[in-house]
């Protein structure tokens, strides 16, 4: 599992895909997202600009982010 620190307190969820290396660009990140491949706690979220925090937990392609303070 990836854990992302937040330097904010947020991230967006094409952001968090791309830092974490699981997408190489955002258009990359854009097509998962809007294709339906990726999960936020468990529910397919198809929003690239999902705000992200601290305790979510991202999936993508059998892999899992989590976000942390």
């Amino acid at each position: 599992m990836e854990v992302i620190k937040l330097r904010d307190d947020h991230i967006k969820l094409g952001q968090a895909l791309k830092a974490a290396g699981l997408v190489e660009s955002g258009v990359m990140a854009k097509e998962v997202i809007v294709d339906g491949q990726v999960r936020v706690n468990g529910e397919t979220d198809t929003r690239r600009g999902r705000k992200l925090y601290a305790g979510d937990i991202v999936t993508f392609n059998g892999e899992e982010i989590r976000i942390e303070d």
